[in-house]
């Protein structure tokens, strides 16, 4: 198949970098493919110990990365996986790595070059006895790149070069090393699919902006288990996109009604991420009837790939599919919600703070010796 090109006259890496993702993410299963033994041969007598833990971490979306993963690799492994940011683990190593048991540090990074990158694996190594490292980076020439690339107890896993995002916000970025941590550390899976459906959903560009230019105030995101971890990146992606232009939040299904329901009037509008999973699905399916009482069908959507009732973007071909690997092409539709979103309020997409308030790479971090 071929690359889904940007609408005639688009000039932003942003939006190119959005739409090249089913093909981007074809390229890293062939990837996955070609360094299959390689990788084994590293994972496989790790995960043959029953006392390994297993820790996922970056930054910002990075970090969500390992939210989005650590469910539906905790059931496919049956093993502890925790997702843990680095500006966490910087900021606390002593009590969040406080078990001095055999770890596995997977490291997310687009550049590898924010300072809490190296430092996690650095404190790492020097509060464990025990630790081997798998780095997923965009970047072969990133400050965590050129840290690992030649360590015995480290595999470096590169994303296709494409990926390693030019505009401001993470997306092919972040869509491909996802893709590559499940395949990586739950097995093959056909990527077609989901490729397929992200295609699809780039077909409904019209719908995703008309949504844009309505101009709510106030966007919400929902999602179970390892959507709530799409909804946090999501909101984030409006967040930085539009250049806080509008109010973004995130919560679970659940969660929502304990509280942050609160934030709900006239002019807010939800986004609800159905589970694959029928019974999860049915918490999913009950917030959204709850809002559209309150504040009208067209004020809540749910994204799915499954049925569906009221104002619905209904993905194809994905009936069943683990949430983890639902939130590929769901991401898909957040991120052209926020492109829009942002090109609707005059935002410079792929420079959305010249100010540099905000940075691509983050600045202004000091880290500190820890003794």
């Amino acid at each position: 198949m071929t690359d889904t090109l940007p609408r005639a006259g688009s000039d932003t890496a942003t939006e190119r970098e959005i739409l090249q993702q089913p093909a981007v993410w074809r390229e890293a299963a062939a990837t996955l493919t070609r360094r299959r033994a390689e990788l084994d041969a590293f994972l496989a007598p790790l995960l043959a110990r029953p006392d390994l833990r297993i820790v996922l971490t970056g930054a910002g979306t990075s970090a969500f990365i390992g939210e989005v993963a650590a469910p539906f690799l905790t059931g496919r492994l049956r093993r502890r996986i925790d997702a843990v940011a680095t500006t966490d683990l910087v900021a606390d190593p002593v009590e969040l790595l406080a078990e001095d048991v055999p770890t596995l540090l997977v490291s997310f990074a687009r550049s590898g070059d924010s300072p809490e990158s190296t430092a996690a694996t650095a404190l790492a190594d020097q509060l464990l006895a025990d630790v081997h490292h798998l780095v997923l980076t965009c970047d072969p020439g990133g400050a965590l790149h050129r840290a690992h690339a030649d360590r015995a107890d480290s595999f470096v896993l590169e994303m296709p070069a494409r990926a390693n995002d030019e505009g401001f916000a993470m997306t092919s970025s972040f869509s491909s090393m996802l893709l590559s941590a499940l395949l990586a550390l739950g097995g093959d899976t056909d990527v077609e699919p989901l490729a397929a459906a992200a295609e699809w959903v780039i077909g409904q560009r019209d719908r995703i902006e008309a949504l844009a230019v309505r101009e709510p105030q106030r966007i919400v995101y929902l999602g179970s288990g390892a959507l709530t971890g799409l909804a946090r990146e999501s909101a984030l992606k409006l967040l930085e996109t539009a250049a806080g232009r509008v109010v973004a939040v995130h919560d679970s299904s659940l969660g929502f009604r304990h509280g942050p329901k609160a934030l709900v009037d006239g002019t807010t509008f939800v986004i609800v991420y159905c589970s694959g999973d029928p019974y999860t699905r049915a918490y999913d399916q009950d917030i959204a009837a709850e809002l559209r009482g309150t504040i009208g069908d067209d004020a809540v959507m749910t994204v799915t790939g499954g049925a569906a009732e009221g104002n619905a973007l209904v993905l194809p071909g994905l009936d069943g599919m683990p949430d983890a690997l639902l939130a590929l092409p769901y991401a898909v539709f957040a991120q052209l919600f926020a492109f829009h979103t942002s090109q609707h309020y005059g935002v410079t997409t792929d420079d959305p703070f010249p100010g540099g308030t905000v940075n691509r790479v983050v600045q202004g971090v000091t880290i500190h010796p820890l003794t």
